[in-house]
């Protein structure tokens, strides 16, 4: 147990589950456990609850203190510490390895692993991959951005299951501080003599290196911006799931990004042609993304051995995952969708695209810094009508009278009245859709908790 006795700092305990799990996986490794976060015990009473049957050796909230980073063996950074961040300098400059929730599971699982990533699609097409891993009999765990931390079932993943992990932006930016595809890992540096042991020393990797066996990236548009500071660096955070591969992995590439040179030579390892779309059966899931989403997960699943009846018998029978555009109720003779994870113009765009009814649109939220121009357009061409809420609510309403100044629009603040103003001129055969196109954080604790605002308001109406 390399982490006995090992001062882990948990930097963001957090409300997602992975400083959570990583503060209880490194407790029962035996690590000396300090959880530090900006949020105070009110707003992080879950994530605490679920730390209480661990022993912990200490928690700071409200606040970072030095010492928690100068003075530890290990910080787990939590993917919403922004780059640059002075506590995380702070350790660096005293030497102490910095690492992930991802990078902790990645280093100690003993199955192979797939990893999806991209501005959109990444989720349908990992829980996709799992749907033809499964018909094809085989054992598969979904976790990373979408299923939650892996890192409590590490004892129950065999060599022979397959995990697929959806990979963030913010959770590939740490991938090369802390996994790398070299045959030494360095978990600890030699800083200090234990009462018990010698100096600590980086452990030797016995097994294949940690990384991405198959990695799929779907496409690349600006999302994030405001976090990472500018497209380059966003782009740079997406190509470390290749760059951390290893010469015998395998990528998958969407069409876009294979076409592009300065994605292609980032492949490590072999780049799989992708399936033709004659070989995707009839789906469940409406819109031609999905069908997209079918192919990037029938490639990968396919390069890993899984056969054609397998793959179109997974994807026949998937239905979806909750808050993609989700049919969650029909009241008044209005059908009601939850597209709460659309985050991204393009999402949004994509769900303009897949329904066929009259559609009344909730859209907006905060401001990642991306243009917003493409989605007013779209909204114009394909909603009968839109409300806006949030921190771009004003941005949305203007972009979309500058290309139809007698469109029916309306600028609101909150999406209780977004929703109201939709109901009140919507009528039966229409669809009332949130699909916001921009992230959550303005209003709501995280997109799904906006989802699940919505099903609650739209069951207010009923």
């Amino acid at each position: 147990m390399p982490y006995r006795r090992q001062r882990a700092t948990i930097m963001g305990l957090g409300h997602f589950g992975g400083g959570v799990a990583a503060a209880r996986w490194l407790a029962r490794q035996g690590a000396v456990v300090t959880v530090t976060d900006l949020a105070d015990a009110e707003t992080l009473a879950d994530s605490l609850a679920a730390t209480e049957d661990v022993p912990i050796a200490a928690v700071h909230l409200g606040g970072h203190r030095e010492e928690d980073f100068r003075e530890a063996d290990l910080v787990v950074v939590n993917p919403a510490v922004r780059p640059g961040n002075r506590f995380l300098e702070i350790a660096r400059a005293a030497s102490v390895p910095l690492a992930s929730e991802i990078g902790l599971f990645l280093r100690a699982c003993p199955a192979p692993v797939i990893g999806v990533t991209g501005a959109n699609g990444k989720s349908t097409t990992a829980a996709m991959i799992v749907a033809i891993l499964e018909a094809d009999g085989r054992r598969a765990w979904l976790g990373g951005n979408l299923g939650g931390s892996l890192l409590d079932d590490l004892d129950r993943i065999g060599p022979g299951d397959w995990v697929v992990l959806e990979l963030s932006s913010f959770q590939l930016l740490r991938l090369g501080d802390d996994c790398c595809s070299q045959g030494t890992v360095p978990i600890f540096a030699a800083r200090r003599v234990l009462p018990d042991a010698s100096a600590v020393s980086p452990q030797k990797w016995d097994g294949p290196p940690p990384g991405v066996r198959v990695a799929v990236v779907t496409n690349c548009t600006p999302n994030h911006l405001d976090w990472h500071g500018g497209y380059p660096q966003y782009v740079a955070a997406k190509q470390r799931i290749l760059t951390s591969q290893t010469p015998d992995a395998v990528a998958v590439l969407g069409e876009s990004l294979a076409q592009d040179e300065s994605w292609r030579q980032q492949v490590r390892g072999s780049c799989v042609a992708l399936l033709p779309d004659a070989a995707i059966p009839p789906l469940v899931l409406p819109g031609k993304h999905n069908r997209r989403n079918a192919v990037y997960a029938a490639t990968a699943a396919g390069a890993v051995g899984c056969g054609d009846a397998a793959i179109r018998r997974g994807l026949r029978g998937f239905s979806g995952l909750p808050g993609r555009l989700q049919s969650v109720a029909t009241c008044g003779g209005r059908t009601f969708y939850n597209d709460t994870t659309a985050t991204t113009p393009e999402s949004t765009i994509a769900a303009l695209e897949s329904l066929s009814a009259p559609i009344w649109l909730l859209a907006g939220g905060s401001d990642k810094g991306i243009d917003l121009a493409p989605l007013a357009s779209a909204v114009v061409a394909g909603a009968r009508g839109a409300a806006f809420f949030g921190a771009t609510a004003a941005a949305l309403h203007d972009l979309v009278k500058i290309a139809a100044s007698d469109y029916p629009c309306a600028r609101v603040s909150t999406m209780s009245e977004a929703l109201a103003w939709c109901w009140s001129r919507s009528g039966p055969g229409d669809c009332i859709v949130l699909s916001p196109g921009c992230a959550s954080h303005d209003q709501f604790q995280n997109f799904r908790h906006r989802g699940a605002v919505f099903c609650e308001l739209v069951a207010r109406l009923g």
